[in-house]
């Protein structure tokens, strides 16, 4: 499918991993403030996030609070050290098996795109190819999977004979997929960390945090700088307070995941009460 039913909203939900909580906040403050999306664009733990908005608009932020205050960190990357090596040793590849996020999306969305309530797509990154790959019809669990495949940390996932990685590799905000759907008007979700301005590494570990931020950064920045005219883009914010460093790396931790909703949340809120322009 390379179009939908004339959006004119699209939600935009990037990647981050354990960071993706921000988006749960600026969610609860899209719905309160009577927002909906026409059309929900994802990658990796955008999503994750956007799929369950997509199959169940009305009571998503409730069930995403659900699930990320319980379930999400805990269940995607489990395991303790030892379980961890282990998987390595015995794969080669990655520390964690992906069957325990399968069942957990199996139990929380629908089976396949076609019922879902809000029209979803998401993409991932093909090893074979080199290339992304936009997923919006199909068995839906797979494709979200295949989104969310970090390298290193979960398996590649295979789909019709092909292999894909984590999508934020290709896409880390994808507003020109939303543009090329047709939408008009687009909120763009995301983690928290194009609000942190980059310095000059001085620390050896820095060095690939500076050089991975450029890397996912680029291509949102060349989308922004290059869209028509006549479209609205609205970034939500989430008052990102972290600081470039070894934290950046915990992709277990989740103890800020409750203070990351609710800075995202109260950020957003009073973005959205500034704005003079109706946007219902």
């Amino acid at each position: 499918m390379e179009s939908v039913n004339k959006p004119h909203t699209a939600f935009v939900l990037g990647g981050g991993g354990v960071l993706g909580a921000h988006e749960v906040g600026m969610l609860r403050a899209l719905a309160e403030a009577g927002i909906a999306p026409d059309l929900v664009v994802g990658t990796s733990v955008g999503a994750l996030n956007g799929v369950l908005l997509a199959a169940a608009p009305d009571t998503a932020v409730d069930r995403l609070s659900e699930l990320w205050g319980s379930a999400i960190v805990r269940t995607a990357f489990a395991g303790s050290w030892v379980t961890r090596l282990s998987t390595l040793a015995r794969t080669g590849t990655h520390l964690h098996s992906i069957e325990p996020l399968r069942g957990m999306l199996s139990r929380v969305i629908p089976g396949t795109f076609d019922e879902l309530q809000v029209p979803f797509q998401c993409v991932a990154a093909s090893i074979e190819r080199a290339c992304a790959r936009w997923f919006d019809s199909g068995p839906l669990a797979e494709a979200v999977l295949a989104s969310c495949a970090v390298p290193g940390l979960l398996p590649a996932v295979r789909i019709d004979g092909e292999h894909y990685l984590d999508g934020g590799l290709v896409h880390s905000i994808p507003v020109g997929r939303a543009v090329q759907l047709g939408a008009r008007r687009i909120f763009v979700l995301h983690v928290g960390r194009i609000e942190r301005p980059l310095a000059v590494p001085s620390k050896p570990w820095e060095v690939g945090l500076v050089a991975f931020e450029i890397a996912r950064r680029h291509r949102f920045a060349e989308e922004m700088a290059t869209l028509p005219g006549d479209i609205e883009v609205h970034i939500m914010p989430a008052a990102f307070n972290g600081k470039p460093g070894l934290s950046d790396l915990r992709y277990r931790d989740a103890s800020r995941i409750t203070d990351n909703i609710t800075r995202a949340y109260q950020a957003s809120s009073e973005y959205l009460a500034s704005i003079t322009t109706p946007l219902r």
